[in-house]
């Protein structure tokens, strides 16, 4: 008989992911991404004076776009370099925005205490899915919403880390982070809690100058990719910027004048029962 699969420890493996997302710096291309919280702050129809949570912040994009919109906002990560960024940007513009550090899959608030909850491209990478999601749904009041921004499987980003766990392959028994871009899961993940779920795909455009630069850039600052490239022999990191070059070249839009590279992504509301 074959012996059952140990689960994965979840524990370990956020860990993991912390000195990932704590190294590097994410905000070099997390505010390449600020038109993705602008949109979703409008797809949430905020208004102001709204009781705001921002979940695995970063450096602030929806947190920005939520507190220019008169949000009562509270940006929350457990990087703390990444919620300095975001205090530094929202100062620069004199918003007030509360930053407090915390884990997404165990907010320190009270049942019920936002009107809005937000993600973009933040809780999709909490390890366990689950738990996330009854966090979200527990700090949003009944009527209140929840809104997403999360790269799905068949996009650039979901591709990219196909890529990556081609050669580095992830814990057994962890779920991918891009499960969180398909409408199955989320509607697994929030059940009948959620009054009604709105799932739009959209796409965002990564810019640079060629898939060399790109990778040099995600190599030097996306911590999952610098954590890459570092765990594996020169060779095999060879290896890794082949296919990763291969993969960004046969996607790009940009007809030979500089790389374009559209990512999709699922713009998700959720409406809390």
């Amino acid at each position: 008989m074959d012996t059952p699969a140990a689960p994965a420890d979840l524990a370990a493996v956020k860990q993991r992911q912390q000195a990932a997302w704590s190294s590097g710096n994410y905000a070099v291309v997390g505010t390449t991404l600020q038109i993705v919280g602008e949109t979703l702050a409008e797809a949430v129809d905020l208004r102001w004076d709204e009781r705001v949570l921002d979940v695995a912040a970063g450096n602030g994009n929806a947190t920005l776009a939520a507190a220019r919109r008169g949000g009562r906002v509270v940006s929350t990560d457990y990087v703390p370099s990444l919620l300095e960024l975001g205090r530094a940007r929202a100062q620069a513009e004199q918003l007030d925005v509360v930053i407090q550090e915390a884990d997404a899959e165990a907010l320190p608030f009270a049942d019920a205490s936002f009107d809005v909850v937000l993600s973009t491209f933040g809780v999709m990478f909490t390890p366990d899915h689950a738990r996330a999601a009854d966090e979200l749904a527990r700090v949003c009041r009944p009527g209140g919403r929840i809104a997403m921004a999360n790269w799905t499987p068949d996009g650039f980003i979901g591709q990219m880390f196909k890529v990556l766990g081609k050669h580095l392959p992830p814990p057994a028994g962890v779920q991918p982070p891009s499960r969180w871009g398909t409408r199955e899961h989320l509607q697994a993940l929030f059940g009948d809690r959620a009054a009604a779920i709105v799932a739009t795909p959209r796409t965002f455009n990564f810019r640079y100058r060629s898939a060399a630069h790109m990778i040099d850039v995600f190599r030097t600052w996306y911590g999952p990719v610098q954590k890459a490239f570092q765990a594996l022999p020169a060779d095999r990191a060879a290896d890794l910027r082949a296919d990763l070059a291969a993969l960004m070249e046969r996607m790009d839009q940009g007809g030979g004048a500089g790389l374009v590279l559209p990512s999709e992504y699922l713009e998700i509301v959720v409406t809390r029962r």
